[in-house]
């Protein structure tokens, strides 16, 4: 089972801790949320899975963490102050903005305004994503010279630093650098949760290889990626591929997979269920060749006359120097985060038939491994030992200690956040020396000696 909506995972994640809207004591701002106690953990598990799979895992690929404002020619020579753009349109009725590339036609062939259903629409027009800022304490909002902008992908901090870290590492073709970290975009039409925010964080490798090797690279990164969205709990039966056709790729793209979720199973049009988790594209060798200074156009001309450094490479084995492929794995951590949170939603009903939400996340997701309750927390020396407790696993585990409720409703709070451990100490416990241990997903319990249970623990998570 997964949950039938996002809606459910909205009431989930306010109600208990895992994201709420900014701003809320304000009236919030739109398509922006705060990350709470458990899903900043949860979050960071993600982004700690995809950091050891990504670089710790293997031996070509190194770490980046780039500035989010860059020189404003990064943004003119990658090609975003000109191409990074919605086709805008305004409903003459109701009055809605509306991206028309995400609009249905009708029988003839006439887009749709999504809010109110009428063909009464605007020319389409372009508008920039980007979030415009200015750079200087004493910089005019109209002066060009201090114009930047906040970065919408963090792709071009990594292109940019391509020879440092080559001449740093010393690597050789092919290797990859990763970097995780915010970017922003001015979304025409966020929304959806966290789904599609103006403010978001990307997990993204830059795979560099030669261009003969660019096809093969980039079908072994898609499979790739399969396996690793599968071992952060994502089901495949809820994952599907995307081809980009030639007309909806990026102009810089031979190739793109997306790789599709189904965030919205509520929908009767099966075909309008899915929508991208992330993409994976063959680059070519474009980008490094406009951010380089040697490369010429047509007339013979610099395409870019502004920077300092070529960024081809030289193959000492072929005594060849050119400009490499890229391939571009993208993965954004709140479409992650919601995805292995819808995955994760299952109901169960109890003995007395009560529904209760069980969060089957996969451990080394869970934002909490162990919850240790006292049974009684007026006796002084169960909650002296279950606190001894909490603090001995909590080196090696993240362990939490809960008397704020009866033992039934500290079960069910803990299966509803994907605890997959409850360790209750009781009256026994103080003459055995052994707890109760109560597992998530089956809700079996086993009875544990105290100095048997951190393995006992680890070895299952």
């Amino acid at each position: 089972m997964s949950a039938p909506n996002i809606e459910t995972i909205v009431s989930l994640a306010k109600r208990r801790g895992f994201v709420y809207p900014a701003s809320e004591i304000y009236g919030g701002l739109g398509s922006s949320w705060d990350y709470g106690p458990l899903g900043v953990e949860l979050a960071n598990n993600i982004k700690r899975s995809w950091w050891n799979w990504a670089v710790y895992e293997r031996d070509d690929i190194e770490g980046l963490d780039s500035s989010i404002i860059l020189n404003r020619s990064v943004w003119k020579y990658s090609g975003h102050e000109t191409t990074f753009s919605d086709p805008l349109v305004d409903c003459r009725e109701c009055k809605s903005r509306l991206r028309q590339d995400k609009l249905d036609k009708n029988d003839e062939g006439k887009f749709v305004c999504s809010s109110c259903g009428s063909t009464n629409l605007t020319d389409p027009k372009d508008f920039n994503l980007m979030f415009r800022t200015t750079v200087g304490a004493a910089s005019a909002d109209d002066d060009p010279t201090s114009l930047a902008y906040l970065r919408p992908e963090t792709a071009q901090g990594i292109f940019i630093n391509f020879k440092n870290v080559l001449d740093t590492s010393r690597r050789k073709l092919p290797f990859g650098i990763a970097q995780i970290g915010k970017a922003f975009r001015n979304e025409v039409t966020p929304g959806n949760f966290i789904f599609r925010t103006r403010e978001f964080e990307q997990m993204e490798i830059e795979y560099f290889v030669r261009p003969e090797e660019a096809a093969t690279a980039h079908q072994e990164w898609i499979d790739g990626f399969d396996e690793w969205l599968r071992s952060v709990g994502i089901s495949p039966e809820n994952l599907k591929h995307y081809e980009q056709e030639k007309h909806e790729l990026a102009h810089y793209s031979e190739r793109t997979v997306d790789i599709l979720y189904r965030f919205f199973p509520e929908r009767e049009d099966e075909a309008k269920q899915w929508d991208e988790l992330m993409g994976i594209a063959n680059r070519t060798d474009y980008d490094l060749r406009v951010h380089s200074k040697k490369p010429e156009d047509a007339e013979g001309k610099r395409i870019n006359p502004d920077s300092t450094e070529d960024l081809s490479y030289f193959d000492t084995a072929t005594n060849e120097r050119f400009y490499p492929y890229i391939i571009e794995p993208s993965t954004g951590v709140n479409r992650t985060l919601l995805a292995v949170m819808m995955d994760a939603y299952t109901e169960r009903t109890n003995e007395k038939g009560e529904t209760r939400v069980i969060l089957q996340l996969k451990p080394e997701m869970a934002p909490i491994k162990v919850a240790v309750l006292p049974l009684a927390k007026n006796k002084p020396e169960i909650v002296e030992m279950a606190k001894r407790l909490k603090k001995d696993l909590q080196p090696s585990m993240r362990a939490v200690y809960d008397d704020t409720g009866g033992i039934g409703k500290l079960y069910a709070r803990q299966d509803e956040i994907g605890t997959p451990f409850c360790v209750t100490i009781d009256h026994e416990s103080l003459e055995d020396n052994a707890v109760t241990v109560r597992d998530r997903d089956t809700w079996t319990q086993e009875r544990i000696s105290v100095d048997a249970l951190k393995e006992f623990l680890s070895s299952r998570l």
